[in-house]
């Protein structure tokens, strides 16, 4: 039979392709902005410092407004809040304009977050697991494809504003086609009076789990997880052009690569987790990869090498945060809303504090000092995993 929800989800599917152009949109148009805005590259880094702004801001009371004024609400506008982003960054007249534009994606991001995540919840009660995954697929699609509309901007000598425009024209047109669609009722779904079976809960641990010992591991390593995708995806076009040579359209051809391996990435985890491998697992293998690889990056900074480098570590990297937040959730079930808000605030930080310190690193020192940074979080993030695999293993009765 088929599902009175489709509609509503295929919008929201859209909403997270273009959430995933936004993501990569001022890396790959950092010159650009760095001459409008006449500033430098540092300064321009500092405009994803404000996206975390915008998102920490509204996540306190983001998810409240959606179980008072419904998902459909806040995913129709955010959905027109981000054309005021998109159409606002290329025209701004300064710089503290395009500061307040990325503050407000900041806010878009937290309301559509709160919005979309319990209404494929409710819509998909049986797969709401692989709702959650196709969310991130969409997202590396978007991140893909926009490097691709960049680079054919430049190619064609066009306005750098179009690789803005297109997703602005997109969200207006979905974000109608979202009012048009039906949302699962907030307050009287399967979910509202749910019930944790304790009896359940008690049979799987071995110790009771403790918010600042487990609780703790799972939100740092949720902070170094996104640090280390952040670092890579706001600087590799930069590290390309700056320390490998490639031509401007070459390097930030660099983020399709990185995306079409976080791309593969999510697709292989929908498939082997719980089947062939465990998230926790995935939280030690990941990060270990991605140092072998930053290693090469640094080690061996030829084109060829860049590009095999940029699609790993897209494949190393993506899926690492969305698995901090399962696990979190399996650590406290009967906390759940609790516990992973804390996972998003640690993301939130992330997207504060990385971009300040990497901008000032690379206005002080270079880019490279900048991939050593990341080298030295990817080490972090190992040792993380190892310490959450050890709890883990401590905390849960084997099945």
């Amino acid at each position: 039979m088929k599902n009175r929800y489709l509609k509503m989800a295929m919008g929201l599917y859209l909403n997270y392709l273009l959430l995933g152009m936004i993501n990569v949109i001022i890396a790959s148009n950092m010159n650009f902005l760095s001459q409008q805005l006449n500033t430098g590259s540092v300064e321009i880094s500092f405009l994803i410092s404000a996206i975390g702004i915008g998102k920490l801001v509204t996540l306190s009371f983001s998810g409240r407004l959606s179980d008072k004024l419904g998902r459909k609400s806040l995913v129709v506008i955010a959905s027109f809040l981000y054309v005021i982003f998109l159409v606002g960054i290329p025209l701004a007249p300064n710089y503290h304009f395009a500061f307040v534009f990325a503050i407000i994606a900041g806010i878009c991001n937290s309301i559509m977050d709160s919005g979309t995540y319990p209404a494929l919840i409710d819509a998909f009660p049986e797969n709401s697991g692989s709702a959650m995954v196709l969310l991130k697929a969409f997202i590396s699609i978007g991140a893909t494809l926009l490097p691709i509309l960049v680079v054919f901007i430049i190619s064609n000598n066009l306005y750098y504003g179009f690789a803005f425009f297109v997703p602005a024209a997109a969200y207006l047109i979905n974000g109608f086609f979202l009012t048009l669609a039906l949302f699962p009722k907030h307050k009287v779904g399967k979910y509202d009076h749910y019930s944790v079976d304790y009896s359940t809960i008690r049979k799987r641990f071995s110790i009771k789990p403790v918010f600042w010992r487990e609780g703790i591991g799972v939100v740092l390593i949720a902070f170094s997880s996104v640090a280390l995708f952040m670092i890579i995806q706001t600087w590799i076009p930069t590290y390309g052009q700056e320390i490998v040579g490639l031509s401007k359209v070459e390097a930030v051809g660099l983020l399709s690569f990185y995306s079409i391996g976080g791309l593969i990435s999510v697709l292989l985890l929908a498939f082997l987790l719980n089947k062939v491998i465990k998230p926790i697992t995935i939280m030690v293998i990941y990060p270990s990869i991605a140092f072998i690889t930053l290693l090469a990056l640094l080690a061996l900074p030829y084109p060829e090498v860049i590009m095999v480098c940029a699609f790993v570590l897209g494949l190393s990297t993506s899926g690492i945060f969305q698995l901090a937040v399962t696990i979190m959730a399996e650590f406290f079930p009967d906390k759940k809303g609790t516990s992973t808000a804390y996972v998003s605030l640690a993301s939130s930080l992330a997207f504060i504090v990385i971009p300040f310190i990497t901008g000032m690193m690379t206005k002080y020192f270079s880019v490279t000092s900048v991939f050593i940074f990341d080298l030295a979080i990817a080490i972090l993030t190992i040792l993380l995993g190892i310490n959450l695999s050890f709890r883990y293993k401590r905390v849960f009765n084997p099945i």
